[in-house]
């Protein structure tokens, strides 16, 4: 069945994704458009394509047991010059992702793998461009703020276009929705959002 390059990621809600995404556009990251906004779990991997399934029920099972969050925003950090990144802040919600994402990247599941930085939970806005378009990314938004309650993951997969495609939500807990939509649109999506759908995936293993 060949390969698939897999993501799972904390979407930034609407109206905040997509302005964000904007900005990162106006900023000349050409890749902005082709990678919804975003707080990373797992990057970019690599994995089997008939592992999907076992990888879906891996993820509802990490959802199954997470409660929704606050997550916040604020002011602006670089990874420079270690690597070419602008990034927004997460100030509050980030000790959340970081046990997730050790959860999601377990290391007798499914995505587990080794990371090239240490985890460091952040908004990428800025990637790969001039210094200076670098510089004023990092001064536009540095008294950027936004709020929100999270209420579940997303599992996303990279088209042969470059573009990231979201597959599934996964919610938390019991799947009540907890605010806004949690992943905007992304041009030809096909997902399946289904709170039952995922907690079928879930009884799958434990049954």
């Amino acid at each position: 069945m060949g390969t698939v390059t897999l993501g799972v990621s904390i979407a930034v809600p609407e109206p905040y994704g997509s302005s964000l995404q904007e900005l990162r556009a106006g900023f000349g990251d050409a890749a902005a458009h082709g990678i919804p906004t975003h707080v990373t779990l797992v990057p970019p991997t690599e994995v089997d394509a008939d592992r999907l399934p076992e990888i879906r029920v891996h993820l509802a099972e990490v959802a199954a047991a997470g409660r929704p969050f606050v997550m916040r925003l604020a002011g602006t950090g670089t990874f420079r010059p270690l690597s070419p990144v602008v990034f927004v802040q997460v100030v509050e919600g980030g000790s959340v992702c970081t046990r997730l994402q050790g959860q999601v990247r377990d290391p007798e599941g499914p995505l587990s793998r080794e990371l090239s930085f240490p985890y460091h939970p952040h908004v990428t806005v800025a990637h790969g461009i001039s210094e200076e378009a670098m510089d004023l990314a990092f001064s536009t938004l540095a008294d950027y703020a936004a709020e929100w309650v999270c209420s579940g993951i997303a599992l996303y997969e990279q088209g042969s276009d470059g573009v990231w495609r979201k597959l599934r939500e996964y919610p938390f807990g019991n799947g009540a929705s907890g605010g806004a939509s949690a992943v905007p649109a992304q041009l030809g999506s096909t997902t399946d959002n289904s709170a039952a759908a995922a907690a079928g995936e879930a009884t799958v293993r434990r049954s």
